[in-house]
Parts: structure tokens; C-alpha cells; sequence
């Protein structure tokens, strides 16, 4: 068995790590895959400024790494990765021509993998940067992966590995993922990638999406068989363009986008392309929260605009809402993820919508490393006391998870801006559990609403808990948006998604059980009727 070409990332997958230091606590979706093949013998088209254009597309996906693995059959070097820390711009070079120029040439090809990634532990360094590439002496056997989402039952496969005789090093479920592709493809014939990923399907616990490519020139790409992660496809002009997100083919003037459904396998080669069921048609479970929070506000997910739902979210919210009063009363958004929310709960009420907290978005992640967290605030977002003085505020965000960033900005604008009133409404359910597909979140012990609920999710949270709750945060109310009014604003049954953060009910097996061990583990024993305060 030939050995890995480099150290894999300790959590590149998503595991459930996460990062502490990190000035802001709301959840990362760990990375974006694209994939790229140009498709055609007499075609010879360089597909690299394709993908690495896709990866600008996908930035908000993850921005601490990023990676290209090119295949070109008139290279010594059938395969050749390229990737590095930072930004899209930075690993690329794509503000120094001559370097940009250079990479483009050296990793031409006509077909190629891309990642980008958001880092939940490890260090930050190239190693752990995706795509992954395994070199083998067998054209077919030698392949390069890039990998989102993560396996659930990684532990149980990690041990099942090493009892079978391996030795796994760095301790990953891609490191598990890539012992086990390969494996299916022991022996002297290469498998089809329908019989290799069907005799997998059972095997890998969780969400995964791959782009696969090996060094035959053949190129596969997999979406899980309950769908949690999104993955889309186009072809045009003999070029077929996987990607997490709509947005990608939209941007490269391609029309016919269709979504890979869950369970799904589109493999590529010279000679054209196919998509193939692997495994057993299920019910989907999309992550509800690409809509409402990580995806590209352009992106559409399984046929539903992103800026559509979170223009219904936020009319969902105005339809709750019963302050009523319009004297001095403005909505700011927490930016940015937020805008869209914000100003369609403010146009339902007819309130004005100020840019009340100004975020710097140039204030990079390494010049806040050690800073203390109000220090830290104070250098990210900037209350405006011209725009809040003596105002009553509807503070609007998408997400609250363990809200200390949010407790520090109430704390913030009320320290620099003197509103009157500040009034939290948040564009999603309550977060009461972990993820273990590929979001980092913190554990249940971190997790904000947890202990005032019991450890109990419910569908509307009683008065005098979002009382509770809104002073810990130091806001005069706190509004949560429900699950019912959720899912009316993404137009999908619940059956057909993962709601497991907001639900505590989770669509596989090993991540009911960690679901169970992390609560275990925080202490919070789970009360079906929280107790609640006299007038309750």
C-alpha cells in the first residue's frame, strides 16, 4: 500500500473541534469542493483558472486554506497538487501576474479538484490543506480527493482500521476515508465509481460530499445519500463544472444547472459524462442551516434562492413581532450575513434600517490572535453613536450559538452607542446541540441555550425564559424565530431536512449516539417541561 504523500489535517473534515481563540463564536462550515473537466479528445482547454475562479466564488466557504489538484496527461506528473494557507488571492497569487501566470502553466490540465477550508483545530500550515493527493505506482490507485462534511462514525471506522492492521497517523476521518477508497480498489482492475462508492455508502456514517480525480484521467464527484451537504452541476461547450454552490456556474455564464441528488455519483473522462445512483434512494436531509446562514446570498440550494429564504425569514420575524411602536425605533443588522433578514423584517414594519454597527472587515484573524475578546470586538465592529443615540433598536441577526460575541456587541453598542432599547431578534430556532456533518459548533456546555431550556428543544420558547435570556445577553427582549415559521420560510417539510442543531434529532445512527455522549458529557440533564419562573 503506498504511503500518503503528506500529513492530513487533524480535523480537516469537520470532526468536532473548534476554535476557541477565534474572535467570533457563530458556526464555520468547514469548506467548498469544485470540480472541473473538459470534456473532448481533441480538446486541450487549461480548466485551472475555472476552478480557481470557482473558489473566489465559494470564499465565504472557508478562507483559511485553499487547493488545486490539476490532472494532465502530457505531464511527467499525471497529477499535481497545489495549495497552501490563506485566502484565495493568496494561495493563487492572483495579485503578483508573473507568480499567477506561473502556477496557471505548471498546474495546466484538463481536468481538475479544488478546496477551499475554515480550520476548527491543528495547525495552520499547508499540510493541512486539501486536496489530499496518494501516490501509487497504478495509475487508477493514484488519486486526489477534496472533502466536505464529516463522517460520524469516524471513531468506530478509525478503530475497525487499526484493528485490520493500519496505521493511521494523523487522526482524520479523510485519513479513514482515503484507507477506505482505496481499499475497495485492491486488486489489478480498477472498480466503476458507482460499485466503489455503493459498496462504501454503508460503510461512511454522515455527511459527505468528494471530488474525486486519479491519475487515469477519470474524475468522480459524490454527494451523500441523505444530500446534507449541497453539491450542483452544469455542462456547456463540452465543459462539465461541479460545485457546492449555484453561484459558480451562474458566475461562469452557465445555463441547465441541475443539483446532484442525495446518493448520487457524476463521473467524468475524455469521452464525456454521466450521473449514476449509487446508493438507495432516502429521504433527504438537507442542512437547513446553508440556507439560512453559510451559503452564497446568490446561491440557490435544491431549487430554493438562499436571498429568497432569508428575505422570508426575516418576514417571519416582522410577523412575531409586537413592539410596535415606530417613535425613534430603527433595525440594524449584525453584518453581514444578516442584511437580507434585516431589511425584510424592517420593511414589513415599516421601520428604517441604519448601518448602526459598521464591521472592518479588514482587521484579519491573526492581528486579533491573543487580543482579549472585548478588546477584540472593539477592533471588529464599530457602533455608531450618530445612528443609535437615544434610538430604540432591533438588533437582527441570523444565528445565536454560544453568544458571547453577541453578549459583547449588546455591550458594546450600549457603551458607545446609548441607544434606549436594544431588542435581539435572531433569524433561526435555538441552537441546542452540536453538529457532527461538517459545521463546527461548540459543545453542548457551550452551546447558549442549553441550560435555560433544560437541554430540552421546544417549538416557541416561554416569555419569561426569553427573559432570561435576554438579560444574560444585557438586551431589553430576545425573540427567537420557530421551527414552524422556519420551515415555512424554506418551503420544505422537516421530514426532508437536518435540523439536528435546533431538533437534537439527528438523521443517522452515530450522530444520535455522539448526540448522546455530548450531552452526557455537558452535565445537562434533559427536562421535558422546563422548570420556569412563577408567572411563567
Amino acid at each position: 500500500m503506498s504511503p500518503l504523500r503528506e500529513p492530513l489535517d487533524s480535523q480537516d473534515g469537520g470532526l468536532d473541534g473548534h476554535d476557541l481563540g477565534h474572535l467570533d463564536d457563530r458556526p464555520r462550515e468547514e469548506c467548498g469542493v469544485a470540480a472541473v473537466y473538459q470534456m473532448g479528445r481533441a480538446r486541450s482547454r487549461n480548466v485551472y483558472p475555472t476552478v480557481v475562479r470557482a473558489l473566489l466564488d465559494m470564499q465565504n466557504r472557508g478562507q483559511l486554506s485553499a487547493g488545486i489538484t490539476s490532472y494532465n496527461p502530457n505531464r511527467n506528473r499525471l497529477l499535481q497538487t497545489h495549495k497552501g494557507v490563506g485566502t484565495v488571492h493568496q494561495v493563487f497569487q492572483l495579485n503578483n501576474p508573473e507568480d499567477s501566470r506561473r502556477l496557471m502553466s505548471e498546474y495546466s490540465g484538463i481536468a481538475a479538484i479544488g478546496h477551499n477550508r475554515y480550520a476548527t483545530s491543528g495547525d495552520n500550515d499547508a499540510a493541512n490543506a486539501q486536496p489530499f493527493e496518494r501516490v501509487h505506482g497504478r495509475r487508477f490507485k493514484w488519486f486526489a480527493i477534496a472533502f466536505n462534511g464529516n463522517l460520524a462514525n469516524y471513531g468506530d471506522l478509525k478503530t475497525e482500521l487499526e484493528a485490520s492492521g493500519y496505521a493511521l497517523t494523523y487522526h482524520s476521518d479523510t485519513e479513514v476515508m482515503m484507507h477506505y477508497i482505496n481499499r475497495e480498489m485492491r486488486g489489478d482492475e480498477p472498480p466503476d465509481f458507482k460499485t466503489l462508492f455503493g459498496a462504501l455508502a454503508p460503510v461512511f456514517d454522515g455527511a459527505y460530499n468528494i471530488a474525486f480525480l486519479n491519475a487515469e484521467g477519470e474524475m468522480a464527484v459524490v454527494r451523500d445519500p441523505l444530500g446534507i451537504k449541497p453539491m450542483c452541476y452544469a455542462e456547456q461547450d463540452g465543459l462539465v463544472v461541479a460545485a457546492s454552490e449555484s453561484v459558480v456556474l451562474t458566475n461562469l455564464g452557465m445555463d441547465g444547472v441541475k443539483f446532484l441528488q442525495p446518493g448520487e455519483v457524476l463521473t467524468a473522462n475524455r469521452d464525456g459524462y454521466r450521473v449514476e445512483r449509487y446508493a438507495p434512494a432516502r429521504t433527504p436531509k438537507h442542512c437547513y442551516f446553508e440556507w439560512v446562514y453559510f451559503a452564497n446570498l446568490a446561491t440557490n440550494l435544491d431549487g430554493r434562492s438562499v436571498y429568497e429564504v432569508r428575505s422570508a425569514v426575516g418576514r417571519e420575524l416582522a410577523e412575531m413581532e409586537r413592539l410596535t411602536t415606530k417613535d425613534n425605533t430603527i433595525v440594524v443588522p449584525v453584518p453581514e450575513t444578516a442584511n437580507t433578514v434585516a431589511h425584510a423584517f424592517a420593511h414589513s414594519l415599516g421601520l428604517p434600517v441604519a448601518e448602526g454597527l459598521i464591521r472592518n472587515r479588514y482587521v484579519g484573524r491573526t492581528f486579533i490572535d491573543g487580543v482579549n475578546r472585548k478588546d477584540a470586538i472593539r477592533m471588529k465592529f464599530t457602533p455608531l453613536r450618530e445612528v443609535l443615540e437615544g434610538k430604540k433598536i432591533f438588533l437582527v441577526d441570523d444565528t445565536l450559538v454560544r453568544g458571547t460575541t453577541l453578549k459583547m456587541v449588546a455591550q458594546s453598542l450600549r457603551e458607545r452607542g446609548h441607544p434606549r432599547e436594544i431588542h435581539i431578534r435572531i433569524g433561526s430556532p435555538a441552537v441546542m446541540a452540536p453538529c457532527f456533518y461538517g459545521i463546527d459548533m461548540p459543545t453542548v456546555k457551550e452551546l447558549f441555550a442549553p441550560p435555560f431550556l433544560g437541554g430540552q428543544a421546544t417549538g416557541e420558547i416561554p416569555p419569561a425564559v426569553l427573559r432570561r435570556m435576554a438579560a444574560e445577553l444585557g438586551a431589553d427582549s430576545l425573540n427567537y424565530l420557530p421551527t414552524h415559521r422556519l420551515l415555512r420560510a424554506l418551503g420544505l417539510p422537516e421530514q426532508q431536512l437536518c435540523t439536528a442543531c435546533i431538533s437534537t434529532q439527528y438523521p443517522t445512527a452515530a450522530g444520535m449516539q455522539r448526540y448522546q455522549e455530548a450531552l452526557a458529557a455537558s452535565g445537562i440533564v434533559p427536562d421535558p417541561v422546563p422548570h420556569l419562573a412563577a408567572g411563567d
